[in-house]
């Protein structure tokens, strides 16, 4: 398969007269600068650099594995050409937070949704949160204190010590047309008239590939403008030969974890579906109970209703929101046991002072900081921080007693209530719908489901106004959803359920049942989804797989779903998801895995679901993946270090068209390293176009990142401030190559005898000519 390349490392090496740096990017590799430039960017200040120094910050140690557990250790491959039979056995736990599987844990979690009255919103507008209750619990959710027990569909429990929710507001985040989402691209930031005060459009939902690429580009930019204001030795030019070379950049890290934040809310997918909702009132409400009762009815039939294809029958979570310093809690009490008497068990008191809390208070603390925020979010908060007036970071703070009362609440209802609702809602739809459709009975239905589908799509669609795929379908291709209520809507939810609870076992026999149904009914892009989420959870799941395996059922599943996605969906960010994490997890199977890794790694490339930055990062990666090849023999035979550093010189060329010479040293470093380790480490030298683009691009960078080097440079510096067309000396070697690449002419008569120049008069005039 042929990578999808800027520059090859074939081609020709600039010419030794460099003086100043090239302008290396046109104008549609430079379209991601371009559209950043626009944007308003000013000096930046203390708020600012806590952003981006969270970051570029190295992440820290931590598993995410029930029993913990000590640092991966490698697995020798047995045979050049591929694993040994037990190959993808010793899968051991995650180690570090960048981990992808760390990522997907954090990613694909429970959504509770947010409903609250305007005294509440406005009680908590008080503490300084104009979102509300939502903004205050949000970062909270993110890492529920303790561990958490979830029990799998055989009854069996597994404790985590990194479980979190996800809380959003009540109908936020659906997805949006692309049409919409381009304008959102355009008008990210508009001015006011004077160009003083700009008004920031805030959007929660992610799935953008743009804002994503625009988000990594702020943060890559202010890397190279202060490199080393954060003291992180990735940002400096200090030997890394031994850092792990699994380890993820920490802007590829931030590119997936936008990735992966604010799931859009679809009807394909029910990730993003609330699992519950959180309905609250104060102490300051007149009439508390017939509140409540209206907040569930506006969840429920109201304005605030979810849409048809989202589940309605969800958990109420109800909760009182007490005021410390105005109101009385005996008072408060007695309407707490009123709500259970009429709600039941499923409520809350939450304490909280009602006063703004700053840094100088003495039981001041700060809020946690957000880490799975949409990219649009983050690059709005970013733009409002550079505009703000008061350069201190000004992070918002809250009382000790208020953080403490906040995570018992949320411990309390996670673990209490959405926890075993989630576990009786996989565990009925299972002995309900699911066994039905593995037996005998359901694989018949499925059958006829099948054949009965031929001719009968035309009649269908037109007897009425809602076309199906099929007289026996329960999709409405019209609308392009299953109604919540459908079998497939169902043990899609069942699949979505088990894989949030992290029984991967279920939830991968789930969409594979459901992969062979959507293709039935032509939902292709439900049928994209089920293939990439199979294909996960297979890889989740810690056990051997052959490479026979792999090629059957794993690369049949991500093919199926890139196509489906791209070809007959148009979905990119669903392609990019898929083909980004499969890759990761199937590079951490080691062995033969890793070449399968790097192989869908160009496949995304030959995609072009990413811009430049997505492009730049995705060929670090592939080039991780060769890395990650462990060779067998002291020769180390099999492994893949001449792949790997070629990729780190493809995309130390991407870094350099994109003006980020730091980034670019830093892969051209790798690729150095990683030749020196071979047997014969002047091997490049034999190849002389390589080793000159090579010399090329490190010239490039120098001049990019020491300009005065051009005009100080010395004899044995690397670069030659000479103009050659003036200083050339002429080479008589017989076999000198072309720098373009070309065949060089014959020169058999310049061999054999040096030019001798006679001076002849023609008409007068002295001339010089060679014979």
């Amino acid at each position: 398969m042929t990578p999808s390349n800027n520059v090859s490392p074939l081609e020709p090496a600039a010419t030794s007269s460099l003086r100043m740096p090239k302008v290396r990017g046109s104008a549609d590799t430079q379209s991601i600068i371009s559209s950043t430039s626009t944007l308003t960017y000013r000096a930046s200040n203390a708020s600012v650099s806590s952003l981006f120094a969270s970051t570029s910050t190295p992440s820290g140690s931590r598993s995410a594995s029930p029993s913990g557990g000590p640092l991966r250790s490698k697995t020798m491959s047995g045979s050049v050409f591929g694993g040994s039979p037990g190959e993808g056995q010793q899968l051991q736990p995650a180690d570090r937070i960048d981990d992808p599987r760390n990522l997907i844990l954090q990613a694909f979690v429970p959504h509770i949704a947010i409903h609250t009255s305007a005294d509440t919103h406005e009680l908590v507008k008080d503490k300084g949160f104009e979102g509300g209750l939502w903004e205050l619990l949000r970062p909270f959710g993110e890492r529920i204190q303790g561990k958490v027990t979830v029990r799998d569909s055989i009854g069996s429990g597994k404790t985590w010590d990194d479980f979190s929710v996800r809380f959003v507001q009540l109908g936020d985040g659906l997805e949006k047309p692309e049409t919409i989402r381009k304008g959102e691209e355009e008008n990210l930031l508009l001015l006011s008239p004077n160009g003083e005060k700009p008004t920031i459009h805030r959007s929660r939902t992610g799935g953008n590939i743009v804002q994503i690429e625009q988000l990594v580009d702020r943060h890559l930019t202010y890397a190279e403008d202060f490199p080393s204001r954060n003291g992180d030795d990735y940002l400096s030019f200090k030997d890394t030969q031994g850092q792990d070379v699994d380890a993820a950049s920490p802007f590829y890290t931030l590119y997936v974890r936008r990735l992966l934040s604010g799931i859009p809310l679809a009807p394909h997918e029910t990730f993003s579906h609330p699992v519950a909702c959180v309905i609250a009132i104060s102490s300051r409400n007149k009439d508390p109970i017939e509140a409540l009762r209206q907040l569930y009815a506006d969840s429920s039939r109201g304005q605030k209703r979810m849409p048809v294809w989202v589940n309605n029958e969800y958990l109420r979570y109800y909760v009182l929101v007490h005021d410390e310093e105005r109101d009385d809690v005996t008072k408060s009490m007695a309407l707490f046991d009123q709500m259970k008497r009429h709600f039941g068990l499923h409520c809350h008191l939450l304490r909280l002072r009602s006063s703004n809390c700053v840094a100088t208070d003495d039981d001041s603390v700060q809020l946690p900081r957000c880490e799975w925020i949409s990219a649009s979010e983050e690059i709005a908060d970013i733009q409002a921080r550079e505009f703000q007036e008061d350069i201190e970071d000004s992070y918002p703070c809250i009382y000790e007693s208020d953080m403490t009362a906040i995570k018992t609440f949320i411990r309390e209802m996670v673990t209490q209530s959405v926890i075993p609702s989630m576990e009786r809602c996989v565990s009925t739809w299972n002995d309900q719908v699911a066994s039905r459709r593995r037996g005998i009975s359901g694989r018949f239905i499925s059958l006829s489901k099948k054949w009965t589908g031929f001719g009968s799509s035309s009649r269908s669609s037109s007897s009425n106004g809602s076309p199906t795929s099929g007289s026996n379908s329960n999709y409405n291709a019209g609308q392009g959803f299953y109604q919540p209520e459908a079998p497939e809507a169902v043990m899609r939810k069942l699949a979505d359920y088990s894989f949030m609870l992290r029984d991967w076992k279920l939830a991968q026999s789930t969409y594979d049942l459901l992969r062979s149904d959507f293709n039935n009914d032509k939902a292709w892009k439900y049928h994209a989804a089920a293939n990439e989420m199979a294909a996960i959870s297979t890889l989740l799941i810690p056990q051997a797989i052959s490479s026979k395996v792999r090629s059957e059922t794993i690369d049949q599943m991500l093919e199926t779903a890139s196509y489906s996605y791209i070809t007959r969906c148009g979905a990119t960010y669903g392609a990019l998801r898929s083909l980004a994490l499969g890759m990761e997890l199937l590079r951490l199977r080691g062995g033969s895995a890793t070449d399968d890794a790097a192989r869908w790694g160009t496949k995304l490339l030959d995609n072009k679901v990413v811009g430049p930055i997505g492009e730049a990062l995705i060929k670090e990666r592939i080039s991780v993946c060769y890395a990650s090849k462990q060779g067998t023999g002291s020769g180390s035979w099999g492994a893949r270090i001449r792949k790997s550093a070629m990729w780190s010189i493809l995309a130390a060329d991407v870094w350099l068209t994109l003006g980020k010479p730091q980034q670019s040293k830093q892969r051209l470093d790798e690729a150095n390293s990683k030749y020196s380790r071979l047997p014969n480490p002047d091997s490049l030298t034999r190849f002389n176009i390589a080793n000159d683009h090579l010399h090329a691009l490190q010239k490039e960078v120098q001049l990019a990142l020491y300009p005065e080097s051009a005009i100080e440079g010395s004899d044995n510096d690397l670069i030659d401030t000479t103009i050659g067309e003036e200083t050339e000396a002429f080479d008589s070697r017989p076999h000198r190559r072309s720098l373009m690449g070309a065949t060089a002419p014959a020169l058999a008569s310049l061999e054999s005898a040096p030019l001798h120049g006679t001076l002849s008069e023609v008409d007068g005039e002295t001339s010089l000519q060679f014979e």
